[in-house]
């Protein structure tokens, strides 16, 4: 199963699901319907699991677009029971498990009462059961990733004794499949480690694939000045020169997704060299001292996230200067970025 919600991690959803449909992924997995719905309209065929299940009132929607729900509870599956019937059909669920994750999921402890009651939705049928790994890039954490697999086990035993044919058993997210060979089952649910993240949310112990980055951030110089020694940049007056000093501005800030917290800390990279961003980050533009850049004029190329020359930025990197993972930097990056999509 791809992961494709949140719009790909910030990749594109419709252009990355196309180029993994086309490579024969067999699944693939949204957050919610419709991010579902958008996939559906275009042109992607093959099946599509809402990890985040539905609203009341979107079971219609699930129907009409062939999209199939994550179950956690009584309720949904009330609801989804129902709307199957009304339209004389059996419906494909899959029910999730908590098993230590403590968001959603039926608990393990009740998982034979809530069978029990499901047995009663005529118009559902079973197709798969799943958990979410909370520490399985914690290898110190071994022993709790190992009650997780042998509480979904059981739950998966328990649904064939009261007559369920589940037909995929599913837990393993990119550090579990990774890391974790006996959480497969039949179906994994790959995420960051498609679009070539992940370096800092597998275990670093472990023997990892190789992780190519799919994505480059690029802007383009707009403006450049020279200024005097002494010279305040940006908001607050946090930067101020100390030489003469060659200053070029990006027409990229925090609304774009690159984060406030690098002002003043964070580079990027101009004809192969490094460039550090000073004073504070605004909404819509950045700072740079491009003063040791050489040959640096209007229109050269910036890179935020990528590599030239020898020279190289990940997403990791800027995740560990801001101090969160490398999903968080992609996913944060604006809707006003386009994407370019290069075969």
């Amino acid at each position: 199963m791809a992961v494709v919600k949140a719009n790909a991690y910030g990749h594109g959803a419709v252009e990355c699901a196309r180029r993994l449909e086309a490579d024969g992924i067999d699944w693939f997995g949204v957050a919610l319907p419709e991010e579902g719905v958008e996939l559906r309209n275009a042109g992607i065929r093959k099946p599509i699991l809402c990890l985040g299940s539905f609203w009341h009132g979107q079971e219609g929607l699930l129907l009409e677009h062939g999209l199939t729900p994550v179950v956690y509870g009584l309720e949904n599956a009330e609801w989804f029971n129902a709307a199957a019937g009304r339209k004389a059909q059996k419906a494909d669920i899959h029910i999730k498990v908590d098993t230590g994750m403590g968001r959603i999921g039926v608990r393990f402890e009740e998982i034979a009462e809530f069978i029990g009651q499901l047995k009663t939705f005529s118009n559902l049928n079973v197709e798969g059961v799943m958990t979410h790994f909370a520490v399985a890039d914690k290898l110190d954490e071994n022993a709790f990733t190992g009650e997780q697999i042998r509480k979904l086990n059981e739950s998966v035993d328990i649904f064939r004794e009261n007559g369920f044919r589940p037909k995929y058993v599913d837990m393993a997210n990119s550090p579990g499949t990774v890391a974790h060979p006996d959480s497969r089952g039949n179906m994994v649910r790959l995420g960051g480690v498609l679009y070539g993240l992940g370096g800092d949310v597998l275990p670093r112990e472990i023997e990892k694939p190789e992780l190519k980055p799919v994505l480059s951030l690029i802007t383009r110089i707009v403006h450049i000045k020279q200024v005097p020694p002494g010279t305040s940049l940006g908001y607050g007056r946090t930067f101020v020169t100390d030489r003469d000093s060659l200053i070029a501005t990006i027409p990229i800030g925090y609304q774009d997704g690159y984060p406030r917290v690098l002002s003043n800390r964070g580079h990027v990279i101009i004809n192969a060299a490094y460039a550090p961003v000073v004073g504070r980050i605004s909404m819509d533009w950045t700072i740079l001292d491009v003063t040791a850049v050489p040959d640096v004029k209007v229109d050269d190329r910036v890179i935020l996230i990528g590599e030239q020359t020898g020279f190289s930025i990940k997403a990791e990197d800027l995740a560990a200067e801001t101090g969160t993972i490398s999903y968080e930097i992609t996913c944060g990056i604006g809707h006003r970025v386009p994407r370019r999509y290069v075969n």
